[in-house]
């Protein structure tokens, strides 16, 4: 049996799916050999969620106000001493089998250079969703929303998504998909939070480069989740625009253009992983 407060969840809820929510929330409180903490902070109008987690595992934290992806996560991750050693960021939308927790857990004790580590990531219909991630130029996420040929958003975006790649192998990549966010606290009081300048999109890959400069951010396919994965910012004109704000301020942070950090990064996933 692991040690009580080795791991720690948090998941941030605003206006969702009763049902899907509470297929996560069954995820963890299921997961075996493990004890263990669950975080819901609630970016919500009304705490008319609150009434669902009766669980004496769970503790619940209404803002009152949709403060944003990063900061509600933030509530906890600043504080060390409400994390285990290890903390997940999970979303809403997401669901595994009984055994993946403890499994991941494992896998981190006996691998001290991970920081930050997902499991392959299904689709409910059995496809695969991309969870692999390089570092992102201008066209990788503003420009591809404006070029007009299918087929050059589709070149640009198997590039960025690593498709090429085999997912059946494990991949230090550069970057990792947010739902999902298996971190060392550790290394989370070594490099810092996520960035509350952005709102929603990009603090994850902010946080995982961090993370990648010291440690590996993996993808490790011996472990499945599934992800329901709705594209809302794909389709919701509120959405898009701060997408696009989030991709600004990224950015500018990091360079546009001329960034030789996010070139060494990428072009080693590149020589290591992708297929000729």
């Amino acid at each position: 049996m692991i040690t009580q407060m080795d791991l720690t969840v948090c998941i941030v809820t605003y206006k969702n799916d009763e049902a899907v929510l509470m297929k996560a929330v069954d995820s963890v409180l299921q997961s075996k050999g493990i004890i263990l903490k669950l975080y819901i902070v609630d970016n919500s109008p009304t705490d008319k969620l609150r009434h669902l987690f009766k669980d004496e595992r769970i503790e619940y934290i209404f803002n009152n106000a949709n403060i944003g992806f990063g900061a509600a996560h933030n509530i906890i991750m600043r504080d060390s001493e409400k994390m285990g050693r290890y903390h997940l960021v999970l979303n809403p939308d997401i669901y595994f089998d009984s055994h993946v927790l403890k499994g991941l857990v494992g896998f981190m004790d006996n691998n001290k250079d991970v920081g930050n580590i997902i499991p392959k990531t299904y689709y409910p219909n059995g496809t695969l969703c991309p969870v692999c991630r390089l570092l992102p130029r201008p066209q990788d996420w503003i420009f591809r929303m404006f070029i007009p040929l299918k087929s050059w958003r589709q070149k640009i975006t198997r590039r960025f998504l690593m498709s090429s790649c085999d997912f059946n192998k494990a991949m230090n990549a550069p970057s990792l998909s947010g739902c999902f966010m298996f971190f060392r606290r550790s290394v989370i009081e070594e490099v810092g939070l996520f960035d509350e300048h952005i709102f929603m999109y990009g603090e994850d890959t902010d946080i995982n480069r961090r993370i990648h400069r010291k440690y590996q951010t993996l993808f490790y396919p011996e472990l499945e989740i599934v992800h329901y994965g709705a594209e809302q910012g794909h389709t919701n004109p509120r959405l898009i625009r701060i997408q696009i704000q989030s991709c600004i301020y990224y950015l500018n942070k990091w360079g546009w253009f001329f960034d030789k950090e996010r070139t060494r990064m990428n072009n080693e996933a590149i020589r290591l992983y992708f297929k000729n």
